[in-house]
């Protein structure tokens, strides 16, 4: 089964909005199997979303809007994955990848050390088609 890009833009779109006034967690270690499997490994930083989190989708894909940088790293570590919960801070959406570059979540250092900033570079989202 494929999906039309109409309705991948609207199902992204709708997954955008529950991102709203959200948060993002970045833990180290690997990425849970399932977003409804607990987060594992440690937290190390917790970030924003704005009130509108993400622009239109383009081809099934959201861009997150700018994301107000964290300004103390809760833990030292090294990132290994980031979860998008709702504006609750309990709903989770999404999983998904962490780098420099080329991630689902670009960040401007994966080596977190306490009290240092935390700033992304860029947040992507793709429904799956």
């Amino acid at each position: 089964m494929k999906t039309a890009i109409y309705a991948r833009n609207a199902g992204a779109n709708a997954i955008g909005a529950l991102a709203n006034n959200g948060y993002i967690r970045v833990y180290t270690g690997a990425q849970p199997a399932t977003p409804e499997t607990a987060a594992s490994g440690t937290l190390l930083a917790e970030l924003r979303f704005n009130a509108t989190a993400f622009g239109a989708a383009v081809a099934g894909v959201i861009t997150a809007n700018a994301i107000t940088a964290d300004s103390a790293a809760n833990n030292d570590g090294n990132a290994g994955y980031y979860r998008a919960l709702g504006s609750d801070g309990t709903s989770v959406l999404w999983d998904g990848t962490v780098g420099t570059s080329g991630a689902d979540l670009n960040l401007n250092s994966v080596a977190f050390v306490t009290g240092a900033n935390v700033a992304v570079s860029s947040l992507t989202y793709t429904l799956p088609t």
